[in-house]
């Protein structure tokens, strides 16, 4: 069973990583599926993206819930039936989910050095502490895309740039964490950010402080 990290990274919150290793066919065969969501899953032409959604369903599995807990809104963003904050994150070959009594995002990237070339895409103000000839340079564009996407997971709305709305503060890869501000329909909301190697992925949470 490749359950790859199961921590309580604070009270009340717990965050589960699988590494997919296993055949869509032995996945399959270990999850009952609302028909929602096996209408989805057979959408998907990607076997790598199906093996993900059902790694998903495992690690709900592991923490005591079943696809039929799950539910999403209007705006696509995961509810559980019993009014924990969830959110879902998946890429290549990891999947993790994180459970919480706040509201909490969670977001998974491998590191690329193709991120350099969308840098100014994404990146506004945290340009003005990134030294793009450093070794750190990737790792840290990735925490802040990350982070932006967590915070996105989060507020979850149509009209929030990631370059414009997200501010991520100067940080050091050695801290693991980082504060940042969403500034959205003139209100400023205020995020702690958490981040972690793993193997070759940069893992980022964000609470809404």
């Amino acid at each position: 069973m490749p359950l790859y990290q199961d921590t309580h990274p604070q009270l009340g919150t717990r965050m589960l990583i699988w590494k997919v290793t296993e055949s869509l066919t032995h996945l399959q065969s270990q999850i009952q599926l609302r028909p929602e969501s096996q209408a989805r899953l057979e959408s998907m032409k990607s076997e790598l993206h199906q093996r993900a959604f059902l790694s998903v369903r495992m690690l709900l599995h592991e923490a005591g819930y079943t696809d039929f807990d799950l539910y999403y809104d209007a705006f696509g963003k995961p509810h559980l039936e019993d009014g924990q904050h969830i959110s879902i994150t998946h890429s290549h070959e990891f999947a993790a989910i994180i459970i919480s009594n706040q509201k909490v995002g969670i977001d998974i990237e491998l590191q690329r050095e193709k991120i350099k070339s969308i840098a100014s895409k994404f990146c506004d103000a945290e340009l003005t502490f990134l030294v793009e000839q450093s070794q750190d340079y990737i790792p840290k564009l990735t925490v802040i895309w990350g982070a932006k996407e967590a915070i996105f997971k989060i507020r979850n709305e149509k009209g929030i740039s990631f370059k414009n709305h997200i501010q991520v503060d100067s940080f050091d890869l050695v801290d693991k964490q980082s504060q940042s501000q969403l500034h959205f329909d003139n209100v400023i909301q205020y995020f702690k950010i958490y981040f972690e190697e793993v193997e070759d992925f940069i893992l980022v949470y964000a609470f809404e402080n």
